[in-house]
């Protein structure tokens, strides 16, 4: 008897012609997804999972917070040769960031079933931001919708691949 709860592996080509890293599990660790992050890392197609993004968010606030505070400690008791290296490291990593934070982003909008240009909305003070957070807390659309298979697998079976 097949067991239909478990998720289906359709594969899938992005834009640049390769597989997109998507762990074969029920959910998704934290470096599972900081891996898929940096593995598609330029990839503003397809669709991502709330734990790729959510453990990706935390990730980046672990890290700038490790940079953070001794910069913020330097700056603090003035000490230059503290605060100037974490600095520069703080720029740095957020800079290196910036493309797979968007990338990430605009995947998971695509999982809720909404264009990646909806990140603009956070444009808009305030309400613009809660707007963007609900969407980026709402569960995947169930099946494929025009940006790939759901990546948990469910409501798959009717997925066209030669439709993207």
């Amino acid at each position: 008897m097949e067991n239909t709860n478990q998720p289906q592996n359709t594969e899938v080509r992005s834009r640049r012609g390769r597989e997109p890293f998507m762990p074969e599990s029920d959910g998704m660790g934290m470096m599972d997804a900081v891996k898929a992050v940096f593995n598609n890392y330029t990839d503003f197609s397809g669709r991502a999972r709330r734990s790729e993004y959510w453990y990706w968010q935390l990730f980046n606030f672990i890290v700038f917070l490790i940079l953070y505070v001794p910069m913020i400690i330097g700056a603090a008791t003035e000490n230059e040769a503290i605060a100037i290296p974490f600095a520069i490291l703080f720029l740095l990593y957020a800079l290196a960031t910036i493309i797979p934070s968007l990338a990430v982003i605009v995947r998971r909008l695509h999982d809720t079933g909404r264009s990646g240009w909806f990140y603009f909305i956070s444009m808009i003070p305030f309400v613009g931001t809660i707007i963007l957070l609900i969407w980026l807390i709402e569960d995947s659309k169930h099946g494929a919708n025009q940006w790939g298979p759901n990546p948990k697998g469910i409501g798959n079976d009717d997925f066209n691949q030669n439709q993207f």
